[in-house]
């Protein structure tokens, strides 16, 4: 036998994959013939019950003689409503997300005494391990930051002396490690890759541990670290909205799978982040963005709604953007009339997108938000409830922060790690059996044929 060369291997996987196709096709009245319910879903669109929680609540709609209703969409984080912890912290001048942390991981409001306390422990385990940095971030660069974090995030196992304890107490205090350090990991992880791949200097600005989690973002991802406190306050509703969203969404379920099956807490947090990874999951933002800048490429005067409604008919018809047909931004699985983190994000950069170059962009976008649902109704056939999800502003809010697309998605995870934890802690107090849906085999049985009679 003789080694391929690349070019012979190109080729071979494509006959390959032609193969695999041929051999893999399924016939899509087969899932309705065996009651199939695809993507976990019920006719309806509703998720299937997987499980009960006491961290967040998701309200979209109500059910009324067995139809959906749909209604204004809120969000509860162990009962209390999103919005309420996000004016409490902005209407006394302080950061909330770790009160967040605090509130999903352990069920309760903080106490002052508690939150002083909680970011002295955060603020002592910020630290990464020794040669941490050097060996596990700088030796091997990606060019995707989400993949560097989860492969961090496993490289922490060899770290931890108790990495497989799957005790309460022992995973609560791996859990609140790795709320602490994603933050650095994430912006070492940016730093070194500008310099691999982007050829632009690198600067590691040390963590400063006594910093609230939207600072120490901020401070070390740009070269100068300064920042306003305007931009860290936002910084911090984008981690709070971020924060958590039920145990139904796609990362947060990859996290309860993996804890049901008893893997240590490092394998299950990085599932989290590859799933968020999807563009049909947290990566949605970057797609945002990028749809935006087509938008802006490809219609002569934005500011025409009927250029732009024009536009939106290309993309839903693969005939402009990236060809997927799909109109980023806008609609959920559970909101309805509206979504309440795309509510309050849409607030906060209206007011600062005027004060800066990017309100014509912002006013886009609320475009888009406008003439969406009834464009997707003409053209799809299909008039269900249709509402702006959280991508649509966010990303816009990042870039006037100025924080650059590579890390759009890495801070929804690093937010994000906190509702993830608390999940974990959750189902190993309360799951006790291993998630085992059910697939069924439509292969047809075939005799075993000798390789000289293929």
């Amino acid at each position: 036998m003789a080694a391929y060369s690349k070019d012979e291997l190109r080729e071979a996987f494509q006959l390959l994959c032609g193969t695999m196709r041929e051999n893999n096709a399924i016939d899509s009245g087969s899932y309705a013939s065996y009651h199939v319910k695809r993507g976990l879903r019920n006719s309806d669109g509703t998720g299937v019950m997987a499980g009960l929680t006491k961290i967040c609540s998701v309200d979209g709609y109500y059910v009324r003689d067995g139809e959906r209703v749909p209604q204004p969409g809120r969000l509860y984080y162990r009962g209390i409503d999103m919005t309420d912890l996000i004016a409490g912290a902005r209407a006394e001048g302080r950061f909330g997300y770790e009160e967040v942390a605090w509130l999903l991981l352990f069920g309760s409001l903080p106490t002052k005494a508690n939150l002083a306390m909680f970011q002295d422990v955060l603020a002592g385990c910020r630290e990464l391990p020794p040669s941490f940095l050097e060996d596990v971030i700088m030796k091997v660069p990606s060019p995707d930051i989400m993949n560097k974090m989860a492969r961090s995030v496993l490289s922490l196992y060899t770290y931890d002396d108790r990495a497989d304890d799957a005790s309460l107490e022992n995973v609560l205090r791996q859990s609140v490690q790795l709320i602490a350090r994603l933050p650095a990991i994430m912006a070492y992880s940016y730093q070194v890759k500008r310099r691999a791949y982007d050829k632009a200097s690198m600067v590691l600005h040390p963590i400063q541990p006594e910093q609230a989690t939207a600072e120490i973002i901020l401070s070390t991802i740009r070269s100068d670290q300064a920042f306003t406190a305007e931009e860290a306050a936002l910084l911090d509703i984008c981690l709070i909205l971020h924060a958590e969203h039920g145990g139904g969404n796609n990362s947060t379920f990859a996290t309860r799978v993996l804890t049901s099956s008893g893997t240590d807490t490092y394998a299950a947090l990085a599932a989290g982040i590859g799933s968020l990874k999807g563009p049909k999951h947290g990566g949605a933002n970057i797609k945002v963005a990028e749809m935006l800048q087509y938008m802006i490429d490809g219609i002569d005067d934005i500011t025409n709604e009927g250029q732009v409604a024009d536009f939106l008919v290309k993309l839903l018809r693969r005939q402009a953007g990236d060809g997927s047909g799909l109109i980023y931004g806008m609609g959920h699985a559970v909101y309805t009339l509206s979504d309440p983190r795309a509510e309050a994000l849409k607030q906060y950069a209206r007011d600062f997108a005027e004060r800066s170059d990017r309100a014509a962009q912002f006013r886009l976008l609320e475009t888009v938000e406008r003439l969406t649902p009834d464009l997707f109704a003409k053209i799809r056939g299909d008039r269900k409830e249709m509402c702006a999800n959280v991508d649509l502003y966010s990303g816009l809010l990042y870039e006037m922060l100025g924080i650059p697309q590579d890390l759009f998605t890495p801070i929804f995870a690093l937010a994000r790690a906190a509702g993830w934890c608390a999940h974990r802690l959750e189902e190993l107090q309360t799951g006790g059996r291993i998630m085992r849906p059910a697939y069924k085999s439509v292969a047809g049985k075939q005799a075993y044929r000798a390789l000289a009679e293929r």
